[in-house]
């Protein structure tokens, strides 16, 4: 268990650590939406449409393989010097990006902008673990999820305006104004006591786990082939080894023995079942709309955006209420509501109105919102300061884990429902999956014959139902986990301030 040290900071300063944590925080998320945008118009400048998938893929690689590395290494050296240093990577990849002659060297600099995104987000809530009480820490957390539920909406408008008024490199340099500002705001703000003893850094292990998991999405990337099942079985040899490493050393990367702990064992396996779930719907639920129900390019744009109002408003809730209620209470209000709503997702058909969508994405964000913060400050509170760097940014690297791994599965669920109710002209490239690709484009759906144009929306309605399986299973499964094994939590002394530790968490002064 942990003591947290109430902060020596006024209001004022609160509110502006606060607000640079939500710019860090935008730096990432705008950068996954804002590129998207802007693709096209990039590719038609430097070529390279080969490699078009790669700008975005190569980011989402870097910055989930780099995140337990610069958790172990916060509680080290400190949150600060890694959130800054984490920024400072960033806007010199954005720079670069800017300014790249070619596409090779773009996706060179959106991995290096991924290496700083990766210390963005966990630190931000390792700091709020830090700074603030438990309930403090919900509603802080809300504001924190509120700028990527605004990056989703805002992200693909903000990068058609620059690419309709500026050169495509302003949708990188944009980041450099909004870095710096954050990067002041905490100098000024936010100041660590650290006392830092001399420990060694798991090497090997951060460069195994960095390797192992770099080849596992690699291989979920390569589909269902040969490649990837190769990939898959080197990815699994590498991360065994890992785990046969971390239990040598004297200062592991990832401290095993953490997942004993039935906070944090339960609550990882929880998060890699919300990352199914969550890169799933917003990854499969807009296919739907724009192919089944041949929903316009706004509907199919706007069919998140519940998600995103629903999470930051579970977020609130479980603030109010997690203190006087406890871990599993609202955690199981959570995952029920996930529940249902994936439950519901089963039963969308394409004649179903456009709101029925958007209710049921907004009761799975609701959802969202009520489990993020339960498990992140239990989290936190079952281990020491010097541990709670590691125990944040592991829950972020499973759920992105479980995200990846749920989303290259159901694709494959996809091709193979299409490739079972379109027969072999699918899978051979004839008249079925070009009607498939031209059921997807609003221009070119209507020039379809409505007998191929039905067939292809049933058929694709279909895969996808057996896709929306997945969430829903993983929803059940989680709330059984929740029920069975995660502790009710909060005792009386922890909703005050913290519990016991041997190791004192540092104070936080103001700047």
């Amino acid at each position: 268990m942990t003591t947290d040290v109430r902060p020596i900071l006024s209001g004022r300063q609160s509110g502006l650590l606060i607000a640079s944590l939500m710019l860090g925080t935008a730096l990432a998320a705008l950068d996954v939406t804002i590129v998207g945008t802007a693709l096209p118009t990039i590719v038609a400048s430097l070529g390279g449409v080969d490699l078009y998938a790669w700008v975005i893929t190569v980011y989402l690689l870097t910055s989930t393989v780099t995140v337990p590395m610069y958790g172990r290494l916060s509680d080290i050296v400190g949150r600060k010097p890694i959130y800054l240093s984490g920024i400072i990577v960033f806007l010199i990849g954005s720079v670069a990006c800017g300014l790249a002659p070619s596409m090779e060297f773009l996706i060179g600099a959106r991995a290096l902008q991924g290496i700083g995104a990766g210390a963005l987000l966990p630190m931000s809530m390792t700091i709020i673990g830090d700074t603030f009480t438990v309930e403090e820490r919900a509603r802080v957390q809300a504001f924190i999820v509120s700028v990527w539920g605004v990056s989703s909406v805002a992200g693909p408008a903000a990068g058609a305006f620059i690419i309709g008024t500026l050169p495509w490199g302003w949708v990188f340099l944009i980041n450099l104004p909004v870095g710096v500002v954050a990067m002041a705001m905490l100098l000024l703000n936010y100041r660590e006591k650290v006392s830092r003893r001399r420990q060694s850094i798991d090497w090997l292990g951060t460069i195994l786990l960095t390797v192992g998991v770099t080849i596992l999405l690699f291989g979920l990337q390569d589909g269902a082939s040969a490649r990837s099942a190769i990939l898959l079985v080197i990815a699994i040899a590498i991360l065994a080894t890992f785990a046969v490493v971390e239990t040598r050393v004297a200062s592991p990367i990832v401290p095993l023995s953490l997942l004993r702990v039935p906070v944090i064992g339960i609550g990882y396996l929880a998060s890699v079942l919300l990352g199914i779930v969550q890169f799933g719907v917003s990854s499969f639920v807009p296919l739907y709309v724009q192919g089944a129900m041949g929903g316009t390019v706004i509907s199919v744009g706007a069919v998140v955006t519940p998600m995103a109002i629903g999470w930051p408003i579970g977020s609130l809730v479980a603030g109010k209420l997690i203190v006087k209620r406890g871990y599993r209470p609202i955690l199981l209000a959570g995952m029920s509501s996930i529940v249902v709503g994936t439950l519901a997702l089963l039963l969308l058909t394409p004649n179903r109105p456009l709101a029925y969508v958007f209710v049921t994405v907004g009761i799975i964000g609701l959802g969202m919102g009520l489990t993020n913060p339960p498990i992140i400050i239990a989290f936190q509170n079952a281990v020491a300061w010097n541990q709670r760097g590691i125990v944040t940014s592991l829950g972020q690297f499973f759920r992105s884990i479980g995200g990846s791994v749920g989303v290259a599965g159901m694709g494959a669920l996809i091709n193979a429902g299409l490739t079972s109710r379109l027969g072999p002209a699918f899978d051979s490239g004839g008249r079925a999956i070009d009607a498939v690709n031209r059921v997807l484009d609003p221009t070119a759906r209507s020039a379809l014959a409505p007998d191929i144009a039905d067939q292809v929306r049933d058929a694709l309605a279909g895969a996808l139902w057996t896709v929306y399986t997945i969430p829903a299973a993983c929803g059940v499964i989680g709330l059984v986990l929740i029920a069975r094994f995660f502790p009710v939590g909060l005792p009386g002394h922890l909703a005050a301030g913290g519990a016991a530790s041997a190791k004192p968490a540092p104070a936080v002064e103001s700047g």
